[in-house]
């Protein structure tokens, strides 16, 4: 039996792609997480892909794209737990 990926998609440019890639990988049997580096939109879009991440239980964080008060170190924490990253 494989070990689970750790799996972080990052929404840097295109959200509702990164929430559209992160969806699609919930199909496998590795851990997701998407971090956000701004608010996200609000759009029938990204509406319909939080949905679904939201059903699979998949972390969320917004991080301001500022990097005050830690968010900078958060985020660097983050891509070092994880097996693979995404930026989108």
């Amino acid at each position: 039996m494989q070990r689970k990926k750790n799996i972080l998609i990052i929404a840097k440019r295109n959200q509702t792609e990164a929430l559209r890639v992160a969806a699609g990988l919930t199909l496998l049997d590795d851990r997701v997480k998407v971090d956000a580096l701004k608010k996200l939109a609000d759009t029938p879009q990204v509406a319909e892909h939080m949905e679904v991440l939201e059903f699979a239980e998949v972390p969320l964080d917004v991080l301001s794209q500022d990097f005050p008060d830690g968010t900078a170190l958060r985020l660097a924490r983050h891509i070092m737990n994880a097996d693979v990253v995404f930026v989108v």
